[in-house]
């Protein structure tokens, strides 16, 4: 039996406990930091499956690390169970239609991810000792993703030292390798602190703090012009001041979301925007405060360990699914606009298609799309080791992320094919990396290249800290 049917069977073999893994966390949807419940559910399974455990990394009680094997290269594979809020919705039905008493779901699968990723590791796990190789395979739950920049603390804690390389994946609408490219970000808070007076009787003896914010927003959105057009400013209102239009506004906070090609970009934006602040601070007499919530670094690809990738989709072929699973699909695109499924395509550089509900074909390696302008803490990861990402088709060819339709789509009998699909990926990857000293080897020259050889610099502050007990969306 060659190497790769028999980590695909070893993947086989345990699709129904991950399946169900993957189904009990999209039913407890918890969000950034909060992800106990969760967490819990994968460190059983590293339980069951004979994983050495470490818990609590980086001082995140969410985060876990189980490793297996002993000596050898090091193959990290990254698993997310974070959720998002205001995307509550019942699984399997073609409509919107949120669960009672729940306000939150998982909108952009991390339910599959965490799932597929852990069902990698322990079929190398299971490999590496049914084969008698030298070699460690670790998997990392990591809690987050949404707007917390876990990985972020994690690599700053030291948790990839000794980390050769790095596979992850993510759910999307087609499968193929993930292309490289992402936006650096960093959130902001900005508190300004005024003067509270009574509106009518004395307003000149007030200084108001919601008129900074006002004018932060105004000199902020003048700025948009000005800077590169792939960069992204978004902001949302914490705390407005309060209630009552009588009362001028003395303490307000609003939340800068700052996303740039790279970092060097993202600093001087920042830069920009802090002096905006400063600004406005000046013009109404108040005060203002900084915190930075999360930072997270730009994807840096990896061609020996893409083209490595890419090799197993081609063996392998694209995920199979049944005629059932299509028909559903159908059905979700018949909620969805001509152009969300128009955009789906353009994003992986494809020509449109019509009348294809569920991906049928492996994306070219190095096919140019219209790139991600989100961001993901797996960046940083991708800064301190050779990294490489799959895209596991999943959902409805032109769902939108961050969608109900994706929460719908999320406990399917397509979401587990797809998720068992890019689980053999992975896997198949990692025994490669494995068997292939030299493949390793080339990953580090590449990402040496990439890197100029320059140790990873972190671009969280040295007192930034994990956002615990704070939810954040993306």
């Amino acid at each position: 039996m060659r190497n790769d049917e028999q980590i695909w069977r070893l993947v086989d073999e345990r699709r129904e406990p991950y399946a169900a893994l993957s189904d009990t966390v999209w039913g407890m949807p918890e969000l950034c930091y909060d992800e106990h419940r969760s967490c819990a559910e994968h460190v059983a399974m590293l339980e069951r499956e004979g994983f050495r455990i470490t818990q609590n990394v980086a001082d995140i009680p969410t985060a876990v690390m189980g490793e297996a094997g002993e000596d050898g290269p090091v193959i990290a594979i990254l698993g997310e169970y974070d959720a998002l809020p205001g995307l509550s919705q019942e699984a399997g039905i073609a409509e919107p239609k949120p669960m009672p008493g729940e306000t939150r779901g998982h909108g952009c699968g991390h339910n599959l991810l965490g799932s597929a990723s852990l069902l990698a590791a322990a079929a190398v796990k299971d490999w590496l000792k049914a084969n008698n190789v030298k070699g460690r395979v670790r998997y990392y739950g990591c809690p987050a993703e949404e707007g917390g920049a876990a990985k972020g603390f994690m690599v700053r804690a030291g948790a990839f030292d000794d980390v050769d390389i790095a596979i992850s994946w993510h759910p999307a609408a087609f499968s193929g390798v993930n292309e490289a490219v992402s936006l650096a970000n960093t959130r902001i808070d900005f508190s300004f602190q005024g003067r509270a007076a009574h509106a009518a009787s004395s307003p000149h003896l007030g200084r108001s703090a919601l008129d900074a914010i006002e004018l932060m927003n105004v000199g902020v959105n003048y700025m948009r012009e000005h800077m590169p057009s792939d960069a992204r400013i978004h902001y949302a209102y914490l705390d407005a001041g309060g209630i009552a239009p009588n009362v001028v506004q003395a303490r307000t906070k609003v939340r800068y979301l700052i996303r740039a090609r790279n970092l060097e970009e993202l600093t001087g934006l920042v830069e920009r925007v802090r002096k905006i602040a400063d600004g406005a601070a000046l013009m109404t007499e108040t005060t203002v405060t900084t915190q930075v919530i999360s930072a997270v670094s730009n994807l840096l690809g990896n061609t020996p360990l893409e083209q490595a990738m890419h090799a197993n989709f081609e063996r392998l072929g694209p995920p199979p699914f049944t005629a059932e699973d299509r028909a559903f699909a159908a059905e979700i695109q018949k909620t969805l606009r001509p152009e969300d499924i128009s955009s789906a395509y353009r994003r992986q550089g494809l020509p449109p298609e019509t009348g294809k509900a569920l991906c049928d074909a492996i994306v070219p390696l190095g096919a140019k799309g219209a790139g991600m302008n989100g961001s993901t803490d797996v960046g940083d990861v991708s800064w301190k080791v050779p990294t490489v990402q799959a895209r596991g088709a999943t959902y409805a060819i032109g769902t939108p992320g961050h969608s109900w339709q994706v929460v719908a789509q999320g406990k399917t009998d397509a979401a587990h094919t797809g998720m068992v699909h890019v689980a053999k990926i992975m896997a198949g990857t990692a025994v490669d990396a494995i068997l292939n000293p030299d493949l390793i080897a080339k990953a580090k020259a590449d990402h040496h290249a990439r890197t100029g050889g320059k140790p990873y610099q972190s671009p969280l502050p040295a007192d930034a800290k994990p956002a615990l007990g704070m939810s954040l969306a993306e």
